[in-house]
């Protein structure tokens, strides 16, 4: 769809005049084109200096492509103010609604203001819209400005000086915090109490999702109405999210990922974390230790903190054990705490010096957190802004050399050092009794389309993965999703110049000589990715319009697949692509042994033309008969087995939270093939019927030797003697379906 036409289609209608006058900026670029056609080469040139004493010319009228330019400063002026406009005006309604909730009493009147509050979100999620349509319409015309006036590119420029504007940048997710406290304060909620400890460990499963960037609003819209924000520490949150910087570790040969990667029962991670956007000073010590769920047990985070001064003593060994303790002992906690955060302390620093562990990569993302208090029963985590550092700078010494636990901050990072994700990460943790089903909104958040499941992602994983591609002996699925591709991309290596030869010097010298024009370069390329992707786990999405994961076509949901379930999802392996090809290998094998014999049947139905005319209608068009009902039946088995093995390698390349069995097509196949058989032993028996009727009208009822009347019966169906024989095969062919049926589930 062009964007004209999809920015009419999704705008608000009484918002129209505010939009990006779209149309009107694509017009100016023809004229523009036009001039520039028309205009002889030789006017391009422009003097690179000036005089102030040379006359220039009357005034004459200005350029379609100033007026371009003028139009588009003056479209982004109109949008800011308009959207700074709506910002206040939410914000005077979130200040009145806060008014009013302290002092609601009554149910009906909290009723009321949810129902307000409700609106404002709406109203939020309508200017985010608003602000995503307009800033993807400049994007769009800026490229076109510069794909039809390749002589004065301004996309590159014009898009840093867009990014800088107020409605871009500003940060309204203060307005989130408020209608949160405002959500909060009307449904009551009584928020848990912090325990204390030194050594903490968590046990819940986790599920992870990807989020896209323009449903991040209406995901925290969603969550708050049922669930706060949480804020830790209010001194390090920006609105509703705090900065969040977490140093993993691993050796050269990459073993703690790889065991991550591998879900190794045992397998941990390790990281020193910290939060706000300050040089650290509490750091948290963490351990991430794998279990397998199928056994009944859960993975589990254990952690304690540490000053930042003696972080590089404790990983080095001079930070010895009974220093802890004596520390943890001035600071009151008690024996017990002492005791469980000294045996967690000296395992992990064991761990590090036994497997010879260093600083190796960073996250860093924004994180958003909603739950009731301390109660971490259900608990939701956001992260936006991530993106994945290598700890160890490139051509500068690393951390363990530095003396150092993390990147000095001073040292710039190269684009190779650095990778983005495109999208935000939301992470479901519940901590429920064993057989508890999550609350129903969960469940419909969880199934709305606004988030993917990824099975297992790891910021870790991902950005070893990335930034490390000749260190690593294996990667996660999710690698080469058409989705992340660009950020990848955008952190590959720079690719390999090739010293060119003298014919090619001359080129380059005489393409210097030309005009200015944009020069064809080659783009790098990752080495963990092909030439096109092969996986797409998020799904199509028009913007502001969610997507559920239950639309299906008419012929799939007909046919029964992809019904889904509230299962977790699958991991899938390679060898399941293998049994898919297996079992739509034995469809095939069946369709040919039907197809063989219905082919068979007619050519040995054209051997034996010349015999029909003494022969009973029946017997004379049996072989035909059988014929046309096999061959359909070969026909349409073929047609179901490619639909089925299509669609099946689609869901186990997407690794959909569904079922990739067909529950109907082989009982539909099933009783196609007792019609078919039935239908021809009908016929069967039919024949031999009007066979033995004339035998006996000849010889008379008991006329004849009986022998002779067997003669004549077996003379009068001399025709079918070949499908009787084949008949036993094809009877055998429900147990031949019933194999593949089986297969295919």
């Amino acid at each position: 769809m062009k964007f004209g036409k999809y920015l009419l289609e999704n705008q608000r209608p009484e918002w129209a005049t505010q939009y990006v006058d779209y149309k009107g900026l694509k017009d100016l670029i023809k004229q523009a084109t036009e001039e520039a056609r028309k205009l002889d080469p030789a006017m391009h040139f422009s003097p690179r200096t000036t005089s102030l004493t040379v006359q220039r010319r009357g005034a004459q009228r200005d350029s379609a492509e100033e007026a371009f330019f003028r139009k588009l400063e003056s479209e982004v002026a109109k949008i800011n103010k308009f959207t700074q406009g709506q910002t206040r005006s939410l914000e005077a309604r979130l200040n009145k609604l806060q008014e009013q909730a302290a002092v609601a009493t009554t149910r009906t009147e909290k009723q009321e203001l949810l129902a307000e509050a409700k609106s404002i979100g709406d109203e939020f999620l309508a200017l985010e819209k608003y602000v995503n349509l307009n800033y993807m319409g400049f994007h769009k015309i800026l490229k076109k400005h510069d794909k039809m006036l390749p002589h004065t590119p301004c996309r590159q420029f014009y898009i840093a000086h867009l990014h800088n504007q107020p409605w871009v940048q500003g940060n309204y997710s203060e307005l989130m915090v408020i209608l949160s406290s405002i959500f909060s304060q009307l449904r009551g909620d009584q928020l848990a109490e912090a325990q204390g400890g030194s050594a903490q460990a968590f046990k819940r499963s986790t599920t992870k999702y990807w989020v896209r960037t323009s449903d991040v609003s209406t995901v925290k819209r969603v969550i708050i109405e049922n669930m706060p924000v949480f804020v830790f520490n209010k001194e390090n949150y920006s609105g509703d999210a705090q900065l969040v910087n977490s140093v993993y570790f691993d050796n050269d040969s990459l073993e703690l990922y790889h065991g991550r990667l591998d879900k190794k029962p045992g397998a941990i991670a390790l990281r020193v974390r910290w939060y706000g956007p300050n040089a650290p000073k509490l750091c948290f010590i963490e351990r991430k230790t794998h279990r397998d769920s199928w056994k009944g047990e859960k993975s589990v985070k254990e952690r304690f903190t540490l000053p930042e001064p003696k972080v590089v003593p404790y990983l080095e060994g001079e930070y010895s054990l009974e220093q802890f303790k004596d520390d943890l002992r001035a600071k009151g906690k008690s024996e017990e705490d002492v005791e469980k955060a000294g045996d967690l302390f000296a395992e992990i620093q064991q761990q590090i010096d036994s497997k010879q562990l260093k600083p190796f990569v960073r996250t860093q993302y924004m994180r958003s957190a909603f739950q009731m208090g301390h109660d971490r029963t259900v608990s939701f985590t956001l992260d936006t802004n991530l993106c994945m550092i290598k700890e160890n700078p490139e051509g500068h010494p690393s951390c363990t050399i530095a003396g150092r636990w993390y990147r000095d901050p001073s040292l710039p990072i190269h684009r190779t050092e650095i990778t983005r994700f495109p999208h935000a990460i939301l992470e479901i943790k519940l901590a429920l009794p064993e057989g508890e089903q999550p609350p129903e909104w969960v469940r419909e958040l969880m199934e709305s389309g606004l988030i993917t499941e990824v099975h297992k992602s790891s910021k870790f994983i991902h950005g070893t993965a990335v930034l490390f591609p000749d260190m690593v002996q294996a990667v996660p699925y999710w690698i080469d999703d058409e989705s992340i591709r660009a950020s990848i991309l955008a952190s590959a290596p720079e690719p390999k110049q090739i010293a060119p030869d003298a014919r090619d010097a001359l080129a380059i010298t005489l393409a210097d000589n030309k005009p200015r024009r944009r020069q064809a370069t080659s783009e790098p390329r990752h080495p963990l990715l092909g030439e096109a992707p092969t996986l797409r786990l998020m799904r199509s999405n028009t913007m502001g319009r969610a997507v559920t994961p239950r639309a299906q076509s008419g012929l799939m949901a007909a046919l029964g697949f992809g019904q889904q379930t509230d299962m977790m999802p699958q991991r899938l392996e390679p060898k399941t692509f293998l049994a898919s090809e297996r079992t739509f290998l034995s469809w095939m094998h069946m369709s040919i042994t039907l197809g063989s014999i219905a082919a068979a049947l007619l050519a040995f139905a054209a051997e034996s033309s010349k015999s029909k005319g003494s022969m009973h209608k029946i017997s004379a068009n049996m072989v035909e008969i059988i014929a046309l009902l096999l061959l359909p039946l070969a026909v349409g088995i073929v047609a179901y087995s490619l639909v089925v093995f299509v669609w099946r390698n689609g869901q186990i390349a997407m690794k959909q939270a569904s079922y990739i069995d067909d529950r109907r097509g082989p009982l539909l196949l099933a009783g196609m093939v007792v019609s078919a058989l039935s239908a021809i032993f009908l016929i069967s028996c039919l024949d031999m019927w009007d066979a033995y009727r004339a035998s006996q009208g000849k010889n008379g009822p008991l006329g004849g030797s009986t022998w002779g009347s067997m003669d004549a019966l077996a003379a009068a169906n001399s025709s079918i003697v070949t499908p009787h024989n084949i008949l036993p095969q094809a009877l055998s062919l429900p147990l031949v379906l019933a194999g593949a049926g089986g297969g295919s589930s």
